[in-house]
């Protein structure tokens, strides 16, 4: 199925689900909600201040996540990500999700 883009409603795990929901309709709200307290972030192998990053790469720039391909039960995903700053990339986002909230996002070029 390469090239064919997963509809964000059939990804595995409803965490990352409403985390590609919320980053898709810039809703910094569900976003937040999805978090867990004290969530961290890691871009290209650096940790990053979540909140700085967050609103510059996805609320403020319009991010948007189409996602290729999932695994690990959903918690890694291929996408092809695009934001007003950088155009379009290909990503690979992983997440680490405890009860149902994301603890721990890593993002970077795939």
């Amino acid at each position: 199925m390469t090239g064919m883009t997963i509809q964000t409603a059939k990804l595995s795990d409803p965490a990352v689900r409403a985390f590609v929901n919320a980053v898709n309709a810039h809703d910094r709200e569900a976003f937040q909600a999805v978090l867990a307290p004290g969530a961290t972030m890691s871009d290209d192998g650096s940790d990053r201040d979540l909140a700085d990053w967050t609103e510059r790469e996805i609320f403020t720039s319009h991010g948007h996540m189409e996602v290729d391909n999932e695994s690990r039960g959903g918690h890694v995903l291929v996408a092809n990500y695009s934001n007003d700053t950088w155009g379009e990339m290909r990503t690979k986002w992983s997440f680490t999700v405890d009860d149902g909230r994301i603890l721990r996002f890593e993002t970077g070029q795939a």
